[in-house]
């Protein structure tokens, strides 16, 4: 039975007890939020001690934390229980700037604990067979990703000022996909964006319309597209076209109940939000890495995978400012 500590006890801290209050072979000992309401909400699904967030990491009832606080608080939050000798799992990305992932890196390594980066949409049903599929070899080598990520709505405008814009906050979970697809790391990052979706975006120096082109050193290439605003729901989805054809993942509906009258074909919208889009690729992601806790196993994605994604994200920020190719060679 492994004892988690649940740091953050937001929106994804309370998915994350309640996948743990499911399972047998883990349970929440310990949980910290600063707003007592949210802490003593996700306690009282396992009846969790409530805790300061320095108690409960040098807690004896701690075996594993799960750090979903905001990613300013990331890295003296991984210092902290890795010098405690607690396995970890970081909501991304683990830290703005990548000299201090490399830091958090040096620390984790040297303390041998388990860490996990939470990308979880490695973990989607959908995602996760499609690579699968695609390592078997079903379409031969891959050729061209085109990865599609675009949010119903923008977030508010604060959240957009400290949010390190849309390349590391929203397209990253896009970049590690694109290397979880791709076989090999990017070479070259081309960026564009506009602010089209809210002007107060762009007054903010950020933008909510991006595209991105990577490019590997075999010539293999990653189109991404991000959007800040999509009226017909969330939309989530993967082609890769391969030397012996194309696997596609498509979007997840309220139902796949379709209706055919004389005005033509009509289908549910999809999922609206991410919380309920992910809501399987969370609870895989949570039992992989007790898992992985549990039988001394590896932990994948690891705390290098939250630096590559970093690296690309800073990389494609540069180019979009700079107008131009940014090479990673």
């Amino acid at each position: 039975m492994l004892k988690i500590g649940l740091l953050g006890c937001g929106r994804i801290g309370q998915v994350h007890g309640r996948t743990i209050s499911r399972l047998d072979n883990a349970r929440v000992t310990a949980v910290s939020d600063a707003l007592p309401e949210a802490a003593g909400s996700v306690a009282a699904l396992s009846g969790a001690a409530v805790m300061e967030s320095d108690a409960l990491i040098n807690s004896p009832d701690v075996e594993a934390v799960v750090i979903g606080t905001p990613t300013d608080t990331h890295y003296d939050l991984i210092h902290a229980a890795a010098g405690a000798g607690k396995a970890i799992l970081c909501e991304k990305p683990v830290d703005m700037s990548a000299d201090r992932i490399r830091d958090c890196i040096r620390v984790v390594e040297t303390a041998g604990v388990p860490f996990m980066t939470a990308f979880n949409r490695r973990f989607d049903p959908g995602f996760a067979d499609l690579q699968a599929r695609l390592a078997q070899g079903e379409i031969g080598e891959p050729e061209l990703v085109t990865i599609l990520s675009r949010d119903p709505a923008p977030p508010p405008i604060g959240y957009i000022k400290s949010s390190g814009g849309i390349f590391r906050d929203m397209m990253i979970h896009d970049f590690d996909m694109a290397r979880f697809l791709l076989g090999e790391e990017p070479v070259s990052v081309f960026a564009v964006g506009s602010a089209l979706v809210d002007p107060e975006i762009g007054a903010a120096g950020d933008v909510d319309t991006a595209a991105v082109t990577l490019t590997t050193a075999a010539g293999r290439i990653c189109q991404i597209s991000n959007s800040r605003r999509a009226v017909y729901g969330y939309d989530q989805r993967i082609e890769v076209h391969g030397s012996h054809g194309m696997l596609r993942a498509a979007n997840i509906r309220e139902n796949n109940v379709e209706v055919a009258t004389g005005a033509g074909f009509r289908s549910a919208p999809t999922k609206h939000f991410f919380l309920e889009r992910y809501e399987a690729a969370y609870a895989a992601e949570m039992v992989a890495f007790i898992d992985a806790v549990a039988s001394g196993s590896a932990v994948s994605p690891g705390i290098h995978d939250g630096l590559r994604a970093q690296v690309l994200a800073d990389a494609a920020t540069r180019s979009w400012e700079e107008g131009v190719p940014v090479s990673l060679t």
